[in-house]
């Protein structure tokens, strides 16, 4: 990868540099400034020697003016002179404004993090690319998690078929759309995964009468609802208040079911499962889903984003109850075919219980192309690490010949050491990045 390794060298000489010298690395924005303060400065040393030379000629027998000559250096060269005068100028303008920036971004900058490093990185996401994240589940706030180190401009597109858990119960009795994953995306991508954002994931012992199962997060955004009167509207606010690089938006507003025919073993015939929560749990094979009612039309606010993406993600995820119910919506779909962003799909790296059992890359594929189409990814990108020991109910997801043929494919090593059934967030986001800088070049070139 020539961009990649560019990069890296620019990475290398910026931290062989002393702190105070990487200031001044191109794409830091500051140079630009500190030669307008300098400017300025300059123009106004300038109006004050003009000043001080017009009282010294108007008052030539004052008392203060030998004192005036001995403080202006004069019985030095003019060239000496010039040189002291602009070096403790240049000095005395460069600490000043390196300690007014630590005053004004201590309140943005984490413990041990130094200044430099908070300006870079910001500078460094604020220049990242229009990225659409279409999902739900853990697999989609796994990726968020990652990808929010490379942009600030993140759209996650979530479901909003889910009727188990917390979620399906404020669905039932307040009537909203499903606040889960939603909540979940908006944890992943908060500026500080610290206090608040564990208070927005905190779940309700079972010995609270009334609030038992819920988290804190989802009565959050139900409260909001309530208050701001639009459900779009509480999720925006909650966004601001977790400091989150980026939106989460809901794939439709319309209240839609998932619904599935499911082949149960020793029984002929499908069985139709209503409810996203209960489908996983009929041990079966699915052969069909849908959302009712049917053709709900997407959030508009979702269609513009795809649209204007430079970079779309779908996955990863469970196949049949995050990725496709997104899929469904037509105009969903219909937008990422117009899009001309780099689309991708990511591979989950193990089977799904109940949905996915004995389920290749291909089978993947082949799902998503019987449910919504042909022609919705340039690239497709699967683990290829198989070493560590999965639970016994779960199998790789592995490359096979078959629909595969039909799609790029990138295959790395994406596991996460500690739970091998799940994607690496870091190592994830790292290679959707390096993916998209082949085809686009490097992000920010200088940082």
């Amino acid at each position: 990868m020539k961009d990649k390794s560019k990069s890296s060298r620019f990475q290398k000489l910026r931290t062989s540099l002393p702190k105070y010298l990487q200031w001044f690395i191109p794409g830091m924005g500051v140079k630009r400034w500190l030669v307008v303060v300098l400017a300025g400065i300059t123009l106004l040393g300038i109006g004050f020697a003009v000043l001080v030379l017009d009282v010294y000629r108007t008052a030539p027998n004052a008392w203060w003016l030998p004192v005036l000559s001995v403080l202006s250096l004069r019985f030095l060269y003019r060239p000496l002179r010039a040189l002291i005068f602009g070096g403790l100028g240049i000095g005395l303008v460069t600490f000043g404004i390196w300690r007014l920036n630590r005053a004004l971004l201590a309140p943005f900058t984490r413990p041990g993090q130094p200044v430099l490093d908070a300006v870079a990185s910001h500078r460094r996401r604020k220049r990242g690319p229009q990225i659409v994240v279409i999902g739900g589940g853990t697999g989609q706030s796994v990726l968020l998690r990652g990808l929010k180190d490379y942009s600030h401009h993140i759209t996650a597109v979530v479901t909003v078929a889910d009727d188990g858990g917390s979620s399906g119960r404020l669905r039932e009795s307040l009537g909203i759309l499903p606040p889960g994953d939603i909540r979940n995306c908006l944890a992943a991508l908060s500026h500080d995964e610290a206090l608040l954002t564990q208070l927005f994931q905190y779940r309700f012992s079972d010995e609270l009468d009334g609030l038992q199962g819920h988290s804190f997060g989802n009565l959050f955004i139900s409260a909001l609802s309530d208050i701001t009167g639009s459900f779009e509207e509480a999720v925006a606010e909650s966004g601001r208040v977790l400091s989150a690089f980026g939106q989460v938006l809901p794939a439709t507003l319309r209240n839609v079911r998932l619904v599935a025919d499911v082949d149960l073993p020793f029984r002929d015939g499908a069985v139709r499962v209503e409810g996203e929560s209960r489908i996983p749990e009929m041990d079966g094979e699915i052969r069909h889903v849908w959302l009712e009612p049917e053709n709900p039309p997407a959030y508009p606010q979702v269609v513009q984003s795809i649209l204007n993406a430079e970079l779309i993600v779908v996955g990863p995820g469970s196949l049949y109850t995050s990725i496709l119910p997104n899929l469904l919506v037509s105009d969903i779909t219909e937008a990422l075919r117009a899009s001309q962003a780099l689309r991708m799909f990511v591979c989950n790296v193990a089977t799904q219980p109940g949905e996915t059992d004995g389920y290749t890359c291909g089978d993947h594929l082949k799902a998503i192309e019987t449910h919504a189409g042909q022609g919705l990814f340039d690239l497709v990108v699967c683990n290829s690490q198989h070493i560590n020991k999965l639970p016994a109910s779960l199998q790789w997801v592995k490359v096979e010949s078959g629909l595969e043929n039909n799609y790029a494919i990138y295959q790395a090593d994406l596991v996460d050491k500690e739970f091998p059934w799940r994607h690496d967030d870091a190592r994830l986001s790292q290679a959707i990045i390096d993916l998209y800088t082949e085809r686009t070049g490097p992000l920010v070139e200088s940082l």
